[in-house]
């Protein structure tokens, strides 16, 4: 992957013309799926697929005009920085309000984007337009906002209200609620297999606290590397390191304290009903936060929990 500031100017206005393109489709999904249940929404995001496409049409002009014919094939995927996307579009009953909170996302990481293309622009045609279009898609964020209204009218939300709720999402949420997943998962297995392989809460324990410290700083690092918070708005990526290495160290720590209780049993059986007190809690804070259906949190996360736990025990059994 490329970092943002490797990119040459052709590479820029790429990038930003593969952009428009996919926010174009996405909107047209929006509002394909929306159209039935929610007209006046879908209208809107009829609107926004529309000019999303127009300004493809003014970039892959003033590409042909500065750089040939010849446009280089980059996309998000391929810039370091970038926030991947869920594919919302593709759940079944797409909900009004995970439509519209994606669409301030896309445009506010939209308007971060050609902010700093604009900056790093040399040419004043390309400094230009980019920064005409910063301007446009941080107007953008308010008419997204303009979506659940059409929806419920009684519905009045504070601009800095709204941006402090996103960025909370975007810099401690998402990184504190992968943490957790991974800690309080992928330790199952060796903590009860440890369990049950030596029938000792003090060996359970000890594994279970180098799983869940070594998972923390290794997933702490993952996050903090991964995106350096310049185009999507996501923060200091230390913080968000931080806030991913300590929550997947506590998910892994909440069933592994429990093994500090010298009786075997008492503390597999304590263990166990935190296991089910996490998975729960995970599943609550994916359907609150990330816009999952509940149903679908529940068998994703509790299944896959409890097979991952049922993989632990029976090793360690064996």
């Amino acid at each position: 992957m490329k970092r943002f500031h490797e990119l040459s100017e052709a590479e820029i206005l790429a990038l930003a013309i593969s952009s428009e393109e996919e926010d174009s489709r996405i909107y047209q999904s929006f509002a394909n799926r929306l159209r039935e249940d929610y007209p006046a929404s879908a209208g809107i995001f009829d609107e926004m697929a529309e000019e999303e496409r127009g300004h493809r049409h003014q970039l892959l002009d003033l590409f042909k005009r500065k750089f040939g014919e010849e446009l280089p094939y980059i996309t998000r995927q391929d810039v370091r920085g970038f926030l991947k996307r869920r594919p919302i579009w593709l759940m079944e009953g797409l909900r009004i309000d995970a439509a519209r909170r994606q669409a301030e996302m896309m445009e506010f990481e939209a308007a971060q984007f050609y902010a700093k293309a604009a900056e790093r622009a040399r040419d004043i045609d390309v400094r230009k337009l980019l920064g005409d279009l910063a301007e446009i898609e941080r107007g953008h964020e308010t008419r997204a906002s303009e979506l659940e209204r059409s929806v419920v009218e009684s519905a009045s939300y504070d601009e800095e209200k709204e941006t402090s709720h996103r960025l909370f999402v975007l810099q401690v949420v998402q990184p504190g609620l992968a943490g957790l997943i991974d800690g309080s998962v992928s330790t199952l297995a060796p903590i009860f297999a440890a369990a049950f392989a030596t029938g000792n809460s003090w060996d359970a324990f000890v594994v279970g606290l180098a799983a869940s410290i070594g998972a923390g700083i290794s997933m702490g690092l993952t996050e903090a590397l991964s995106d350096d918070g310049e185009i999507t708005g996501r923060g200091s990526p230390w913080l968000r390191g931080f806030v991913c290495g300590a929550m997947t160290a506590v998910g892994g720590l909440g069933h592994t304290l429990p093994y500090l209780i010298a009786d075997f049993w008492t503390a597999t059986t304590v263990a166990l009903v935190v296991v089910v007190f996490e998975l729960l809690a995970i599943a609550w804070t994916r359907w609150k936060y990330m816009e999952t259906p509940f149903h679908s949190a529940i068998v994703q996360v509790v299944l896959g929990g409890l097979l991952v736990l049922a993989t632990g025990v029976f090793i360690g059994s064996s």
